[in-house]
């Protein structure tokens, strides 16, 4: 199979499984992109969802997008974008009209009430995973990760401190760049 069909039937099966979301997507895309097609190393995959997470727009789209142009040009960002967003077109134009049909019925609400927790657990695998990749440098623990990590989390998670997503990207990239200059990193 050539390459632009391999990636666009990886970045097909991607978008047509991706329940919950970009970020429940990460497991699918980390199979092909680093265990299937060996197209991204694990750490090119970590650098993959920080710069999908800090740019503009769906985190799956943006994934397709940079492991297209990296793989294959234009032409692999094309049918890899084009793979990832087609089965989520086409199941949202269904979807919306059977929800549209049968919102109101039991069935259906015990459905979405069963896929709910799934989702919350396809997630979280992904955080796992990319927090282990984030919390290992060089096969050793990166200490100055782990307070960035937890300095994060706990700014995200509290209701006293309002500082937003994008403050605080801003504010880890620049504790980044100080942390290279003290440690001559640069």
């Amino acid at each position: 199979m050539s390459l632009l069909l391999s990636l666009f039937f990886s970045f097909f099966q991607i978008g047509l499984f991706s329940i919950g979301g970009g970020y429940a997507a990460m497991p699918l895309i980390q199979h092909q992109t680093v265990i299937l097609h060996s197209w991204l190393t694990p750490t090119q995959f970590a650098d993959l969802v920080t710069i999908s997470a800090m740019t503009p727009g769906p985190i799956a789209i943006n994934s397709a997008t940079f492991v297209g142009m990296k793989v294959a040009g234009i032409p692999g960002v094309v049918v890899a974008t084009l793979g990832n967003v087609l089965p989520s077109l086409i199941i949202m134009l269904i979807l919306a009209h059977l929800y549209k049909k049968y919102s109101e019925q039991t069935l259906l609400k015990r459905i979405l009430e069963g896929v709910r927790p799934v989702v919350v657990a396809a997630i979280f695998t992904a955080g796992l995973a990319l927090l282990q990749l984030a919390l290992n440098s060089f096969s050793k623990p990166d200490i100055f990760a782990l307070v960035v990590f937890v300095v994060a989390f706990i700014c995200l998670d509290s209701k006293r401190i309002k500082i937003g997503p994008i403050i605080l990207l801003a504010l880890g990239a620049i504790v980044g760049i100080g942390w290279a200059y003290v440690t001559n990193a640069l």
